[in-house]
């Protein structure tokens, strides 16, 4: 059922299905919640998911103030979120933007976090000169988006070599990809890359190893940056387990729903059982 929320100004959007424990999900960056809802069938009968818009994203709104986008305070902002919910404990799935926001809100919140599952995501860059580097390179992206419009933009986004794997995907499932993308506005994606980009955040290598939380690590193995990443974060984490499915990319959830549905699914299952 979605529902809206005005949280510190801003009206996020939000969906919910399914019975059980709560389980937060969030899209990538150019998503929304509605990249979701192909597995209700598979987790709501032991889950009450809660599929976000993230700020700048889908239905929720695209504010000017770029700091209202930082990762730790999109994290803030979902804290209210449940707490307006009358949530105090939820699972979390994030992929890859939303990974990093999931893990975020995970070190800020420990205590609010169940269980976490993070889908080709990172803790961020190691070093400032890597950050610094990579905030230029997204600033140069969200001029591009400013200058050339949303379509422009979609066309090279789904052509970076991150995504390659999915042109083998039927045209149907890209069309559909292609239409949540051109669904997004240009100051809301502009403003994500500027504040919630990988080198605006902090780097969160040094606070893995104080996720006492069951964390499921999820990778695609033609995606070997991610997997690479998986494979360091999986040694560090207290409570930690990584999952790499043969022949898929960077969107396990798209190119291979039906195995990722079933993993994710055993891993919330074993917990309730537990």
């Amino acid at each position: 059922m979605p529902v809206n929320y005005v949280i510190k100004g801003v009206r996020y959007h939000v969906d919910t299905w399914g019975n059980g424990f709560p389980l937060l999900l969030l899209h990538g960056f150019t998503g929304n919640g509605e990249s979701w809802k192909e597995f209700e069938s598979f987790w709501k009968d032991h889950s009450t998911a809660i599929a976000l818009d993230i700020i700048g994203h889908g239905n929720t709104e695209s504010p000017a103030d770029i700091a209202q986008y930082g990762m730790e305070e999109s994290a803030d902002a979902i804290n209210h979120l449940l707490e307006k919910m009358g949530i105090e404990k939820i699972d979390i799935l994030g992929y890859s933007m939303g990974g990093r926001l999931a893990l975020t809100f995970a070190i800020k919140y420990p205590q609010k976090v169940r269980k976490l599952i993070l889908e080709s995501a990172s803790p961020g860059l190691r070093t400032e000169d890597e950050r610094k580097a990579r905030r230029l390179q997204d600033e140069k992206l969200a001029e591009k988006i400013r200058e050339e419009g949303i379509s422009r933009f979609v066309e090279f986004w789904e052509n970076i070599p991150l995504f390659e794997s999915q042109k083998k995907l039927p045209y149907d499932i890209r069309g559909g990809i292609r239409k949540q993308r051109l669904d997004n506005s240009i100051e809301g994606l502009a403003n994500s890359l500027k504040g919630m980009g990988t080198g605006s955040q902090p780097s969160w290598w040094e606070q893995l190893s104080n996720v006492e939380s069951p964390v499921l690590l999820i990778t695609g193995s033609i995606d070997k940056k991610f997997c690479r990443i998986a494979g360091e974060m999986s040694k560090i984490l207290p409570n930690g387990q990584w999952i790499s499915v043969e022949d898929a990319g960077h969107a396990i959830h798209v190119e291979k729903p039906e195995k990722f549905g079933t993993i994710v699914s055993g891993f919330l299952s074993q917990t309730v059982e537990n």
